[in-house]
């Protein structure tokens, strides 16, 4: 089955970075699966932070991340990465890793079948 491990979050100041990584288990990773980020911020829906497709080629970002976050995949180490520079207060928030086995790079929840536990991220003032 498929199993989805997010790690780097905690606590940063505003304007420094983090690294989030996703580690992918469970099924064959390289070219299999469109990954992407989400996040929920306290008192918040879940929302579409960037997307990854199969072959990497293709990334989408949230118009609020756009310019500061990179989204990345390593199909050797079965990993999605999200670098997140510029953090800013708002940035704060629980970062889940999705996997979609769908058509085209999805920036919806339901298109994303697959999701981990989550990452908290923490940006302070």
């Amino acid at each position: 089955q498929v199993q989805l491990v997010e790690s780097g979050g905690g606590l940063v100041q505003a304007g420094g970075s983090l690294r989030l990584t996703c580690a992918a288990s469970g099924y064959t990773f390289s070219s299999s699966s469109v990954m992407a980020w989400f996040r929920q911020g306290p008192g918040k829906e879940r929302e579409f932070v960037a997307a990854i497709s199969r072959n990497g080629g293709t990334t989408r970002y949230a118009d609020s991340v756009k310019g500061r976050f990179t989204i990345d995949r390593d199909d050797a180490a079965n990993k999605v990465y999200l670098q997140m520079n510029s953090l800013k207060p708002e940035d704060t928030a629980v970062y889940y890793c999705a996997a979609s086995f769908g058509v085209g790079v999805p920036t919806t929840m339901a298109r994303y079948g697959s999701w981990g536990q989550g990452t908290q991220v923490t940006v302070s003032s």
